[in-house]
């Protein structure tokens, strides 16, 4: 797992080690783990291609955090670390001996148009760019979307492409379009939207219609293990959950999960000015991401957590369960 050092990626190698599978992160800091973890600097070939030859799957967790501003620094950076370790990847694969069976490279859900009026799978979802905010929606009529989301929409379809656009002949290629992964952990993204919420500010944000695509952590690794298992599957996947919400939902779920009341709510104004201290975009909050998972749906994958309410539910129970330790 390259990149695999972050929460997701921590997730991910419990999940698959605890299953008797034999788990490599390729890391930056290299770190004491029940699992391998080798050095790599994520630009050039090393000694850490030698532990890609006679492994059967490989999931490409690279990236920068988005959560930053777009600096020309930061963007830079964001390109480099999804666009130049995935050709790197190529590089190192045609290397090997024996290729692997699967390659999951990461992507993500904003990848598609700010959508307020329906649905985006993968076979009719529309990608996003020079995204129209329309009169019923966040900003006023018929505006255009920032600059910064068509950036934001152009790398990710650049990472896809560089991704797809090497042939890789006896290895299968999917591309993970993941949305906001939750899980119990105290720093990722649950985190964040618990102590807004706890803390009296988890009302509305915007003015809340804009949907929230996401997936419990559960889920996510389930549908991973679900595509390694399944060969008949390539190409790009949604991963999310089957029922997105609108902000305003899914903040109230959050709040009833919690058992807080009440939470003060943060119009579009003031999340300008609280992500520019923060040094971070609104495009994270405001971009309507309403996104489902047909194609893993048309495959016969079950969610446990198809819904936000109980999936909030279960977060927090684990979340007090593990502050009661």
């Amino acid at each position: 797992m390259p990149g695999g050092s972050g929460q997701v990626g921590h997730m991910l190698a419990r999940f698959f080690q605890e299953r008797g599978h034999h788990v490599t992160v390729l890391t930056r800091g290299p770190y004491a783990a029940p699992w391998l973890t080798v050095y790599w600097d994520g630009i050039q070939l090393g000694p850490w291609v030698e532990t890609l030859e006679g492994a059967d799957v490989c999931i490409n967790l690279s990236g920068r955090s988005v959560n930053c501003r777009y600096t020309v620094r930061n963007r830079r950076e964001l390109y480099d670390s999804r666009i130049g370790t995935t050709r790197l990847l190529h590089r190192a694969f045609a290397t090997l001996a024996n290729p692997l069976r699967l390659w999951m490279n990461a992507s993500t859900a904003s990848i598609y148009r700010h959508s307020l009026d329906r649905d985006m799978d993968e076979a009719t979802g529309e990608l996003g760019g020079n995204d129209t905010l329309g009169g019923h929606e966040l900003i006023t009529p018929r505006r255009r979307a920032p600059e910064k989301w068509n950036w934001t929409t152009q790398l990710i379809k650049d990472w896809e492409s560089a991704f797809f656009s090497v042939e890789t002949p006896g290895t299968r290629k999917i591309a993970l379009r993941t949305s906001l992964v939750f899980g119990p952990e105290s720093g990722g993204i649950f985190a964040v939207f618990s102590r807004l919420v706890r803390f009296g500010l988890g009302g509305t944000q915007g003015n809340g219609r804009q949907y929230v695509s996401w997936i419990h952590e559960a889920d996510f690794a389930r549908a991973l293990e679900f595509l390694v298992d399944h060969e008949e599957i390539g190409g790009p996947m949604n991963l999310a959950a089957p029922h997105p919400l609108p902000n305003r939902e899914f903040m109230a779920a959050l709040r009833e999960a919690w058992d807080v009341p009440n939470g003060l709510p943060a119009p579009a104004p003031l999340i300008a000015i609280g992500t520019f201290l923060l040094r971070s975009e609104p495009e994270l909050v405001l971009k309507s991401r309403r996104v489902v998972p047909g194609r893993l749906h048309q495959s016969g994958f079950q969610f446990e957590f198809p819904d936000w309410p109980e999936a909030a539910a279960d977060l927090v129970r684990q979340w007090r369960a593990r502050d009661d330790l």
